[in-house]
């Protein structure tokens, strides 16, 4: 093991340009723990907004960004007995997976599955985690009942299309061009809207009304996404890229009996991270492993590219995941 590695830090908040490559301390692996060596890193909007000073990670977090890896277990903490030297596994990160070894809880790790490279394994984690809890665990979708994801072509968005199809879901979702809502539609969604041309609210009361939306939009979608709703419909927000605020008539919740909650990912507990990783264990992997679900990749960059990489996501011009090729 050598004593330092490559990564890419955050010299100072702003833009894509602020990612430059140097030299880290080797990660140790403290009780519960485990140290990958990272083949592929995903890349991620809180990685920019990290980036861009607005996203703080945790006091005991790594100050370098990336939220999920693929990777080989190289060294085991106290206590870890599911894990072995050598596993090849996929893993949600606390932080740090923009370097060539990450630490991170062994609960929070899963086996890459069956038949997957591991360049497909580094998308898994961040959006199966976040689709899976907030979606089906505090969103409650059930089959048959009409699903709207906001931004249908991103990370996020072409794996909350799947999950939500394969669990008999119908799948609507918006998008900003016409080849994106194409892609939307080739993975499930049975209408894809595209916003500039068309008003989710009006498509949604045609159908009547969505019974679960899912939101990273924020700012004036809030109230638009309350008018698309059906009665005793729920909205679980995961970001805001147009702001967190919106004026909203509180008595059309009451009155349609509506439900908003929403969360983050990264603040949660370990305890609860690793719930999360159990059920995708039983519920998802198999879907992963059938080819029933699979990542959406839309491009991979060397890990001294993650400037390009960034710029990349923040164009809003992919479809799918990016990647950094760190050892793969």
């Amino acid at each position: 093991m050598p004593e330092t590695m490559r990564a890419i830090e955050i010299t100072q908040p702003g833009g894509s340009d602020v990612l430059k490559p140097t030299e880290r301390p080797m990660p140790q692996a403290g009780p519960g723990q485990v140290v990958l060596k990272v083949a592929f890193a995903g890349v991620n909007r809180p990685d920019a907004l990290q980036r861009a000073g607005m996203y703080a990670p945790p006091p005991t977090a790594s100050d370098l960004p990336g939220l999920e890896a693929s990777g080989e277990v190289v060294a085991l903490g106290a206590g870890v007995s599911d894990l072995r030297i050598g596993d090849l596994v996929c893993a949600l990160l606390p932080g740090g997976g923009y370097a060539e070894y990450v630490a991170t809880p062994a609960a929070h790790c899963l086996p890459v599955p069956k038949g997957m490279g591991m360049k497909e394994a580094a998308c898994l984690p961040e959006t199966f985690f976040t689709v899976w809890s907030n979606v089906f665990m505090r969103g409650g979708l059930k089959a048959g009942e009409r699903f709207l994801v906001h931004g249908g072509s991103s990370g996020i968005g072409t794996t909350a299309i799947q999950l939500a199809h394969v669990k008999g879901a119908r799948v609507f979702a918006t998008a900003g061009t016409d080849a994106k809502c194409a892609a939307c539609a080739e993975l499930g969604a049975e209408a894809a809207i595209n916003y500039r041309d068309m008003d989710f609210v009006d498509v949604m009361q045609a159908e009547g009304g969505a019974n679960l939306i899912l939101d990273m939009v924020g700012g004036g979608y809030i109230p638009r996404n309350l008018k698309a709703l059906a009665e005793d419909g729920r909205l679980v927000q995961i970001a805001f890229l147009q702001g967190p605020k919106a004026e909203v008539n509180f008595a059309t919740l009451m009155t349609r009996r509506l439900t908003m909650t929403g969360s983050t990912l990264r603040p949660q507990s370990d305890l609860a991270k690793a719930r999360i990783a159990q059920e995708l264990r039983r519920e998802v992997w198999p879907l992963l492993e059938s080819g029933q679900v699979a990542p959406v990749m839309d491009s991979s960059y060397t890990l001294d590219q993650a400037s390009e990489a960034h710029a990349r996501m923040e164009t809003s011009g992919h479809i799918g995941k990016i990647v950094l090729s760190v050892g793969g």
